[in-house]
C-alpha cells in the first residue's frame, strides 16, 4: 500500500491537536474550515486521538503517516496525550518528495521521531498552554514524547510553538476532545532538530 503525502499530514494533526486547550485565546481560522472540524469532532462521544483524526479529512495525511509509522496502537492506548496535529495544508508545506520518503518503511524511525515530536504526555487544554506561557514569563517549555522540546509563546490571542530547527507554527484550533487526550491544530508541521 502506498502512503500518500496527505495521509502523512492527517496523521500529524491528530498529534498536534491533542496540545492544546479550550480555554487558551483561538488563532483566526477560516471558519468554514474550523467549523467542518468542530462538527466533525462533536457529532458523537469522542472515540481516541486516532479515531478523531480518522473522522476528519483535514488530518488524512497525518493519519497516513500515524499508520505509516505504526502509531496507530499508541496514540490510541490510554493516555492522556496532547497532540499538536499538522492539517493536510501543513503538510503540503513540507517538500513532497521529502514527504514521501518519510512514508518508506525504510525511514520509519524518522517518520516516527517526527510525528511523537508533535505529542505531549498528559492532557493540556489551550487554557492550560496560555497559563504555562504566562507563568513561565512569555514562553513555556513543553518536552514531547520523542524527547525533544517546543517553545510555546503568544502573538496576540494566538498560541505559536517553536521547533528546535527555529521553525514556528501557529494553532489554528483547540480542545478538539478526544477520549485519551486532546487535540490541536497547526498550520504548520513542526520539526525535531
Amino acid at each position: 500500500m502506498r502512503i500518500s503525502p496527505k495521509m502523512i499530514l492527517t496523521t500529524t494533526v491528530v498529534v498536534a491537536l491533542a496540545a492544546c486547550s479550550t480555554e487558551a485565546p483561538k488563532a483566526a481560522v477560516d471558519e468554514g474550515s474550523a467549523d467542518a472540524m468542530m462538527d466533525s469532532a462533536a457529532t458523537a462521544e469522542p472515540g481516541t486521538i486516532v479515531d478523531v483524526a480518522v473522522g476528519n479529512e483535514d488530518f488524512s495525511t497525518l493519519v497516513a503517516a500515524v499508520t505509516a509509522a505504526d502509531l496507530g496502537a499508541t496514540l490510541s492506548s490510554e493516555g492522556p496525550f496532547t497532540v499538536f496535529a499538522p492539517t493536510n495544508d501543513a503538510f503540503a508545506k513540507v517538500d513532497q518528495e521529502t514527504l514521501a520518503a518519510l512514508l518508506t518503511p525504510e525511514k520509519k524511525a524518522d517518520l516516527t521521531a517526527l510525528l511523537t515530536y508533535h505529542v505531549v504526555a498528559g492532557k493540556l487544554t489551550a487554557a492550560d498552554v496560555v497559563k504555562a506561557i504566562t507563568d513561565a514569563g512569555g514562553t513555556a517549555t513543553l518536552t514531547t514524547v520523542q524527547g525533544g522540546e517546543l517553545k510555546a509563546s503568544l502573538n496576540g490571542d494566538s498560541v505559536i510553538l517553536e521547533d528546535a530547527a527555529g521553525g514556528k507554527s501557529t494553532v489554528i484550533l483547540t480542545d478538539v476532545e478526544a477520549s485519551n487526550g486532546v487535540i490541536h491544530a497547526i498550520n504548520s508541521v513542526i520539526m525535531p532538530g
